[in-house]
Formats: structure tokens, sequence, C-alpha cells
């Protein structure tokens, strides 16, 4: 078989960190700005941002939850109404304390001593508080919920270590808060969102999770419950995909968000918060990518069919454009996913090997090549982006198609892709999960293994509080391990707690994370 030459130069297998550097960088997605921690989302990185907030969007207005927006900045005031969740977060605030700079004599500029604002402003990192605020005004009766809001934003969180997509000092997200009558009312929302999030992380971007509660030591600052979905990158770790909060009284009560009831008594709203970020951009390239560079699912696909054309520069090339436009004007007619198709003619001048490989490395679902050859036979060159490489010969794996054949079975392609792309991530999460694991020693075992990238263990539990609790905590950070979720579907437990030796009372995940 002919060797393979890979489109990038790092491997999965030698090095996952950079391999996923260079996917970002050779797909054109982002590149770092002069900030750290920030970056530059490029037209195709932003493009399959936009695809996961049109389809989510479509599944948050349909729930009857209206977007909105609110502010950047809030005072630090609203802040400290809430202690645990000011103190969750405090650590990684941005603050804003002047409002005008000076020349410094020195050719620089410094913030005016002048301009110092009479209370500090925080760059939200997340909005319980000025929503909340909001809802105080808005609220004042029960026929008044449930309130239901979305806003689509960028936050910041003064993180340490930045990796572009997975953890950023600015991303963007939606974070939905609503506020109801009743807790039962709240805890369906908070289920519905979390439901939400594991369709849409599983049929849009072809990603496995875990659905289920996080533990206590997990919860969101300030929640009485915090639920996600948890998603297992191709190296083994754990990602944590999206979360939904039920949030109780205490935000409502920081916040006054208080109502008339039925019988004219004044009441206390239970509110919720959930969100999804760019973060879902990340686990897509972890998840779907290979040592060529990106898969992008064809859902989330700026664009699900590129037609590379084989120009010549010369007079034959005219005729070969019009066979290209014709066939992609043939595809625009075409849907899939409940949607027309998204097609490219890359007409820019350039070799059609150098273009197509330039298109494998951003993950287009199908590339298609057309030459003279092809044009004269009615033909085209098919080459799919979840089945790259021949086998038995090492070759691009090439289907060479009838036209018209090609463009009436695009959308079957394309939703066989889909289907393939979350078939192999998830037989690969089950094929790293271990669920017999009854002792600390054979937990050691499986993660000191030699495997390169070992996976998750589902243990059972009792359940641990406080002082407990954080024991348990620190037993696994020693060993870089952390809790992830209690799966909503898992099997009863039936044995003892692998921490503490008592009568488990449920099964959760162990792993290491991002």
């Amino acid at each position: 078989m002919t060797a393979i030459r890979h489109a990038l130069t790092n491997r999965r297998d030698d090095d996952f960190a950079q391999w996923y550097q260079e996917v970002v960088s050779s797909a054109d997605m982002a590149e770092e700005s002069g900030v750290r921690g920030c970056m530059v989302i490029k037209p195709w990185g932003f493009g399959i941002w936009e695809r996961m907030q049109a389809l989510m969007d479509r599944r948050i207005k349909a729930a009857g939850v209206q977007n909105a927006y609110f502010p950047l900045f809030i005072p630090l005031g609203n802040f400290v109404r809430e202690a645990e969740h000011v103190e969750g977060f405090a650590k990684e605030m941005a603050v804003v304390t002047h409002h005008r700079l000076i020349a410094d004599g020195k050719g620089g500029l410094i913030p005016d001593p002048e301009a110092k604002l009479e209370e500090p402003l925080i760059v939200r990192p997340t909005s319980e508080t000025i929503i909340g605020d909001a809802m105080s005004r808005w609220i004042q009766s029960w026929r008044d919920l449930p309130l239901m809001l979305n806003q689509w934003a960028n936050v910041v969180r003064w993180e340490m270590r930045t990796r572009m997509f997975l953890r950023t000092s600015e991303f963007l997200w939606q974070e939905g808060h609503t506020a109801h009558e009743t807790r039962e009312d709240a805890m369906a929302e908070t289920l519905r969102a979390l439901e939400m999030y594991r369709a849409f992380a599983e049929e849009d971007v072809a990603l496995p999770v875990i659905v289920g509660e996080k533990p206590a030591n997990e919860r969101f600052p300030g929640a009485v419950g915090t639920w996600s979905i948890e998603a297992m990158m191709q190296d083994g770790k754990a990602l944590q995909a999206g979360t939904s909060h039920y949030l109780g009284t205490s935000f409502a009560d920081a916040a006054n968000i208080r109502f008339q009831d039925r019988e004219g008594a004044q009441q206390l709203c239970h509110t919720t918060s959930w969100g999804v970020s760019t973060r879902m951009v990340g686990a897509m390239i972890m998840t779907h990518g290979d040592d060529d560079g990106l898969r992008v699912p064809p859902a989330l696909a700026p664009f699900q069919v590129v037609i590379v054309p084989m120009l010549r520069e010369d007079d034959g090339d005219a005729a070969i454009l019009d066979y290209c436009a014709s066939l992609r004007a043939t595809l625009l007619q075409q849907s899939a996913f409940g949607e027309p198709l998204r097609v490219l003619l890359d007409a820019k001048p350039g070799k059609a090997a150098a273009k197509r490989w330039d298109w494998v490395r951003k993950g287009a679902p199908v590339i298609v090549e057309v030459g003279p050859r092809d044009m004269e036979n009615g033909k085209v060159a098919v080459l799919g982006r979840d089945a790259l490489w021949n086998a038995q010969n090492g070759k691009p794996a090439f289907a060479f198609t009838a036209k018209d054949e090609f463009a009436n079975n695009a959308p079957a392609m394309l939703e066989q892709i889909q289907q393939v792309l979350f078939t192999e991530a998830r037989q690969r999460r089950e094929a790293n999960i271990v669920r017999d694991i009854e002792s600390i020693e054979a937990l050691d075992a499986f993660y000191s293994a030699g495997r390169k990238y070992p996976g998750w263990a589902e243990v059972q539990w009792s359940r641990p509080e406080g002082a407990a609790l954080d024991q348990v905590v620190e037993l696994l950070k020693a060993r870089k391990l952390t809790f992830r979720n209690v799966p909503l579907d898992a099997e009863p437990a039936n044995g003892t707690c692998l921490f503490t030796g008592q009568p488990a009372v449920e099964r959760i995940y162990v792993a290491r994370a991002y």
C-alpha cells in the first residue's frame, strides 16, 4: 500500500495538544490576538459558530424563550448581594475602575486619577445578577410567569491557562435565564434545557454525551443543583459541553424577584440558568478531527459541498466553470437536515490539488473535483471527508460518478456522513469506559496501565457531603481526576461506595478533564 501523506505535521497519537493547535490554525478557524487568552475567530471558525447559533436558537425559541440583550458592564454592587455567587467568580473577574485615559508625559497613556468610577464595573462573567435586576422590575404577578429569556453575548473570565475555543478569557455563548412560580416548574425548565442540549449535541454536532447531575462540589456557584452534558474527546479526557442550573430562590431573594401569588401573598420566584459556549467548537474539533485536519459534521458546515474546478488558465476554463456552476445550481435545489444545501464553487486561481487539501484541512464534508475529462464524460470526482483514504492503495478515496447522480444523492451522502461521525465517536467513547471498578487500587491501575489516553471510570458512591466530600475530591485531585456527573440513565447502585465503604446510592463518572 502506498504510504499515506497526512495533511498535518502533528498527529493525534504523537502530541494531542499540538495536533489540536495545528488543526485550529491549518483549518483557518482562529488566531491569537494581542491580548492573552483572547482570540480572533476567522470566517470559517465563525461560520461554524453561526451554524451552532442558528440551530440552537431555533430550539430555544421553539420552547417559548425570547431573546434579549443585557449590558456588558455590571455594577459591583449587583454581585455583592449574592455572596456565594461572587466567591465562585471573584478570581476570574475583569474590573473597570476608570473612564478616561491621559498622557503620562512619557509618550504613553495612563488612567486619569480624576476619572475613577464611584462604583467599579465588572465585565460580565455571567449575567444572573444584571438579569435578576431586570426581572425584579418586570415581574409583579403570577400572571407574568414564567419569564423566559435568552441572550447571545460575550463574557469575560480571566483564565490563567488558555487554549483557543476550549478555555479563553473572552468567549461567546448563549445564556438562558428563566423565572417560575413553583419549584416544579423551574425544575421542569432546567431539565428541558438539559434535554435541548443533549439533542443539539447529538443531532447537530454529532457529539455523543452523557447527561446527568453534577455533584455538590461541581455546582454552579449559588445553585441548588447543576446538570451537564459530558463528552469524551479522542484523548480520553472529558469536556463539559453544556450546563443547566436550578437556582432555587436564593438569586431571587438577592435581586428581590417577587410576585403576587394567586391568593394575593408575596412569593419569591424560582429561577434557572443554562448555557452553551464556543467551547462546543473545541469539542467538535477534538471529537471529529483526524490526522489530516478538521472534519465538520454536515449539519454545522458553512459549506457542505465544495466544488473545485481543475482550471488551467486557458480557453477551456470557461466551459469547466459553466459545468460546475450548473452542478451548484442543481445542488442548491436539494435539501438536507431540513434546509437547502450550502454549496461553494471555489473558482479562485490555484492548483486544484492545493485547494482540495485546503478544504480537507477545513473539514468540508464533501469535496467535488471537476477536470476536463470529467466534464467530457458528464462525471464528477467526489471525496467524502468521513472516509478520506482508499485502504487498498493509500490514495484519496475519490468516487467517480455521473454529475446528475451525484446531485441527486448528495443529501443522502451528507446525512450518512453525519451519522458516521456520531457512530464513530459513540463507539470510541464506549470502548474507553470501564464500569467494574470496585476499589481505589483498581482505579489507580486503570489510570496507570500504560494506555496513552485513558478514558472514564463509572464508579458507585454514597454521595458524601461536606468534609467527607472534600476528602474524596482531594483524593481524586491527587490523581488528576475529577467527578463528571451522575448519569440520569445509569443502572441503580448495588454495591458499596468506592471512596467511603458505605452503601452506594448512585453511579458517577470519574475522568481527567479539560
